[in-house]
């Protein structure tokens, strides 16, 4: 009886460790938002007036008396009246020194209460929000994004998109922008109902959570929709100013070629030979070749695609490695990435990687930026590697739709480390080489690839593509990650050598056969097999590039007209750097004169993605001499036909829809020769 009670206890010690081991690498997720954890009081609104521009409110919170104004108006002028864009504004705690006065000069508003809010909300979003349990939906609007659903009580919830509960998933998105045709009938029709003369009236709506939205303010008269956001600034944001980023930038240009050299020995000097090297073929291309002169394109024609077979098993040769597995979804524009990113890092397990070009400081990146720190703290590894120079560049310009009351931080690298467990590592430029790379690992079994930084531009300002990757090719990323990371700590390129972990995770998973291919110093993989697959391609070529500024490779997609190839370019109206604008005009008119298709994207496209006779490849690589030849890239490629089907139907099939093709020349300046020439040595 002893022995078997000494084994039992033996067992249950063994319980215990297994337990508490599990506990550590597994962390657990939070309680469930309004399901676990009561509601906080909801705020109720006692008296609401409306000035001409201002609306005034005075309300409670338990037996708590609080005061607040804001804004009524726009941004802008709206284009359509009858289609009007929903406003969210944000509380301004500020108690009037009269308030009898004040209000007595202005317009007082009808309030109906919480019940009434339910009845009428419900008769508007009961149409798009999911029956399913644990599921809701992404909703966005005046350049917001919330999650909409129902609790395990049935009660309808709104949250900011960061704050959705980590088992409930997206199950669809929404712009709530197409449903305000519903909400005048309804709301005129409903006012009636209950006896309210006016055309206006304040909703309580009783959410209150962080970011919630206790107040909607509806005018049926001037087609107004205020959605009220009672949201606390974060302290590390209040009263902050943008950094003299000139001065930051050069500090990290100092440092870049100083004391991170001698740790970094070996990529400097490639990095140095690499653009001296490409500096003196450029200068001999430029005076022994040329753009052809203008063809007469011939029809197109009806000859085999390449070989994808032969292509693939040339790909293994020349490489020297073999294709990997996985399977590729793809994202189009940050309405249907960031919601689908958020999505993976609140239920995520372990960890979460993020390796971009720019993490912005504008209100998208620290929306992302908060989502991380409250899941560091609750047990998540998460480490942040941005380039130096292009995040502190990017962080001196700001989007023209950010809200007024955001204020970036000086250091989004303070930010992202302050009061979490955030690992921030920036890469260095030396010799002004960049870690243009985007890439979003989650739990190192899901990773997203593309051309999206974190910041606004790329969720609301510009269109651009992201693939969602999972399967054995993940552990590759996961690789080329860990030595990205370890190259950019204390230790360079000797950290790098010494760079190890698991590979082979995503060993047990199937797809279809990928290929990740790079632009490193010394290697130009990205440049070099699309200019062959240019040489190749028989019957067509579809490209969608922001930076279309090589000559090689403009004079390759020339001679495959000639030989009656389909060759089709989607180039955007407008880059966000005027000079490279120019030079793509200059470009695209070349084009047009030897008979290649050239689509003109309404706006700015930032996609990256070419499909050559069924061969694709995407990612971060522009189509520019510092993404070919100078900085790091990585993109996915494959000849997978549904793959490649999926990349047309969701991407080019739609941009050559929306595009308008070029029919007659831009206007050409002689300074637009000066930019091409200097152009083909600096971008």
């Amino acid at each position: 009886m002893g022995k078997l009670t000494a084994i039992g206890l033996r067992f249950a010690l063994l319980a215990v460790i297994l337990s508490v081991l599990a506990t550590c690498s597994t962390p657990e997720v939070a309680s469930p938002i309004g399901e676990e954890v009561p509601p906080d009081p909801p705020l109720l609104a006692l008296e609401a007036y409306r000035g001409n521009d201002q609306y005034f409110l005075r309300y409670q919170r338990e037996g708590d008396i609080f005061y607040t104004m804001g804004d009524l108006k726009g941004r802008t002028p709206p284009v359509n009246v009858s289609n009007p864009v929903p406003k969210l504004k944000p509380m301004r705690q500020d108690v009037p020194e009269d308030w009898s006065r004040l209000t007595s000069e202005l317009t007082e508003i009808p309030i109906l209460g919480i019940q009434h809010w339910s009845r009428f909300r419900d008769s508007i979003f009961t149409e798009f929000l999911p029956e399913e349990r644990n599921t809701g939906v992404a909703v966005s609007f005046d350049r917001a994004d919330y999650f909409f659903f129902y609790d395990q009580l049935g009660r309808f919830r709104a949250r900011r998109l960061i704050d959705k509960p980590p088992w409930y998933r997206v199950s669809a998105k929404v712009d709530l922008a197409q449903y305000f045709d519903q909400w005048q009938p309804l709301l005129r029709a409903y006012l009636v109902e209950q006896g309210l003369p006016g055309d206006e009236v304040l909703f309580n709506t009783g959410d209150l959570d962080k970011g919630a939205i206790p107040f909607i303010y509806v005018n049926t008269n001037t087609r107004l929709i205020v959605l009220i956001r009672y949201d606390e600034i974060p302290a590390s944001l209040r009263n902050q100013v943008p950094g003299t980023h000139l001065l930051q930038s050069l500090w990290h240009f100092v440092g870049s070629h100083s004391y991170s050299i001698p740790m970094r020995p070996f990529s400097s000097v490639t990095a140095l030979l690499s653009l001296v090297t490409d500096t003196a073929l450029q200068s001999g291309k430029n005076l022994l070749t040329g753009i052809p002169l203008q063809i007469e394109a011939p029809p197109l024609a009806d000859v085999p695609a390449m070989d994808l077979e032969a292509w693939e098993a040339e790909l293994d040769r020349r490489l020297r490695r073999s294709a990997s597995r996985g399977t590729l979804d793809f994202l189009v524009d940050g309405e249907n990435f960031f919601p689908r990113f958020v999505d993976v890092v609140t239920s995520a397990r372990e960890s979460v990687d993020i390796r971009a070009y720019i993490f912005d400081n504008d209100d998208v990146a620290m929306n992302i930026g908060e989502l991380l720190k409250r899941r560091s703290k609750e047990g998540l590894d998460i480490r942040v590697l941005f380039d130096g120079l292009g995040t502190i560049i990017a962080g001196s310009e700001q989007s023209g739709s950010l809200p007024a009351d955001h204020h970036p931080p000086l250091s989004i690298r303070a930010h992202l480390t302050h009061d979490s467990h955030i690992k921030v590592r920036s890469a260095k430029n030396t010799w002004l080489a960049g870690d243009h790379v985007k890439t979003m690992i989650v739990d190192r079994r899901v990773a997203f690839l593309g051309g999206m930084n974190i910041g606004r531009e790329y969720r609301y300002d510009w269109h651009d593509l992201l693939v969602e990757i999972t399967g054995p090719v993940v552990d590759e990323i996961n690789r080329e990650f860990r030595s990205a990371w370890a190259q950019a700590g204390l230790f360079g390129d000797f950290g790098r050598m010494f760079s190890v972990g698991s590979d082979d995770l995503n060993s047990d998973t199937a797809g279809y056969p990928l290929r990740l291919i790079y632009t490193r110093p010394g290697h130009q993989e990205i440049y070099t097999l699309q200019r062959d697959a240019i040489r190749r391609s028989q019957r067509y070529i579809y490209i969608e590039n922001a930076y279309f500024t090589d000559d090689i490779l403009l004079r390759e997609l020339i001679k495959a007209r000639a030989r009656g190839v389909d060759v089709r370019v989607i180039i955007p109206l407008e880059t966000d750097r005027g000079v490279i604008t120019r030079n793509i005009a200059l470009a695209a008119n070349i084009m047009l004169a030897n008979g290649i298709r050239v689509y003109i994207y309404p706006g700015f496209t930032h996609a990256k993605a070419a499909i050559f006779d069924g061969w694709a490849s995407m990612g971060s690589a522009n189509l520019d001499r510092l993404s070919l030849k100078i900085n790091q890239e990585l993109n996915i490629a494959t000849s997978e036909p549904q793959a490649v089907q999926e990349l047309l139907d969701e991407l080019f099939y739609p941009d050559f829809a929306v595009a308008t093709e070029l029919t007659e020349p831009f206007p050409e300046q002689w300074a637009d020769y000066l930019i091409e020439i200097f152009g083909d040595y600096i971008f």
